[in-house]
């Protein structure tokens, strides 16, 4: 099966509605976090980084947006971008794309609204029935599909800080057991009082206080043959990721550095290879866990990581798919050697380590 290869892609981030914005705010290094407004999003955090005015029907219109939420109008959103980017040939053949789309838990703030209601309604059938896809998991990677008419294989992937990741995994699965002939692959996660409330009470003390952020980023993934095909620009190849498990904070350091090592062993790479480096920079009893295993690995010489964190707040199960967009980012620049390597890393709370390989494409592919 022929090796994948990153060609078109697109974000709904802070920075704005579009790859570009993504791709300008992230070379600039410009943050995008703000104070919150507490009378339209009370709760623990005054500071956040939420995707600017954003209106699902500016970008998708308005028919049949009334009962969509947020993290499904954002993920709609960003697959319509790369759709539009891509070209009519990727919709022409429906059935032949896939879909892998990675969430935290869905909606949160769906999930609990539909709750309250039932609770505090006469009866706990008075809800409004509308609203209950909303609740289900899959509903941002079901609806995308219905909304855009593709029709291959739809999976919803939930890791944590890794769903990125996992979900690339998942998706080069899928294309290598024929399922697909191309697959649309990333994830999504909105902001919400509800995540917020969630996500404060599920960190360490010392970490309650760091901005959450909010976005999407697709990218297409396929053959290298039907890129060029189709005139789509070959981005980078994917050499493949790695997974690992941790069961004490302690333990993380050597769980990443030994995934790493195995991820450039596997495709023949020598750590002075790895040019790009982009690290999830997980909070709390995790801090500096990913960089002090980079530098474990890639020596002291180690290029600094891109660290979206500090830019964009923590983005939960987009953060490792933000990442890849700002890995794309970076190795567009002219400045980058072809053909070297990128790493993404991500370390999750819930005892998880992850990263993947990436390489800038060559003079013969651009």
């Amino acid at each position: 099966m022929s090796e994948l290869v990153f060609s078109t892609w697109s974000a709904v981030s802070p920075y704005g509605v579009g790859s570009e914005a993504f791709r300008t705010g992230i070379r600039a290094g410009r943050g995008a976090i703000g104070a919150l407004d507490p009378a339209t999003h009370p709760g623990p955090f005054t500071e956040g980084a939420l995707v600017p005015d954003f209106d699902v029907t500016e970008h998708i219109g308005r028919k049949g947006t009334r009962t969509m939420d947020r993290v499904t109008a954002l993920a709609v959103t960003a697959v319509g971008l790369l759709l539009a980017d891509g070209g009519p040939e990727l919709t022409s053949r429906p059935e032949e794309t896939g879909l892998v789309l990675g969430t935290g838990s869905g909606s949160v703030q769906s999930i609990m609204d539909f709750t309250r209601d039932s609770l505090e309604g006469e009866r706990p059938y008075h809800v409004d029935p509308a609203r209950f896809p909303n609740t289900v998991m899959n509903r941002a990677a079901g609806q995308s599909a219905i909304w855009h008419g593709i029709k291959g294989p739809n999976t919803t992937i939930a890791g944590g800080r890794l769903t990125g990741l996992t979900a690339l995994s998942y998706a080069t699965r899928l294309h290598r057991g024929g399922h697909c002939a191309r697959v649309l692959c990333g994830a999504a996660e909105e902001y919400s009082v509800q995540r917020a409330w969630l996500e404060w009470h599920g960190r360490d003390d010392d970490d309650r206080t760091s901005p959450l952020g909010e976005g999407a980023a697709v990218f297409l993934l396929e053959t290298e043959e039907d890129a060029r095909a189709a005139g789509r620009p070959v981005r980078a190849r994917l050499l493949t990721t790695g997974f690992r498990a941790f069961a004490e904070p302690g333990d993380a350091q050597e769980a990443l550095a030994e995934c790493v090592r195995g991820a450039l062993k596997q495709v023949g790479a020598r750590a002075d290879d790895v040019r790009v480096v982009a690290v999830a920079d997980t909070g709390g009893s995790l801090a500096g866990v990913e960089k002090a295993a980079v530098r474990e690995v890639l020596g002291p010489t180690a290029p600094a990581p891109l660290g979206n964190r500090a830019l964009l707040g923590d983005t939960s199960a987009a953060t490792a798919s933000l990442q890849l967009a700002a890995v794309l980012s970076v190795l567009d620049d002219e400045e980058t050697p072809p053909g070297a390597l990128a790493l993404v890393t991500a370390v999750d709370r819930d005892g998880t380590v992850g990263c993947a390989l990436l390489a800038a494409a060559t003079n013969e592919e651009n």
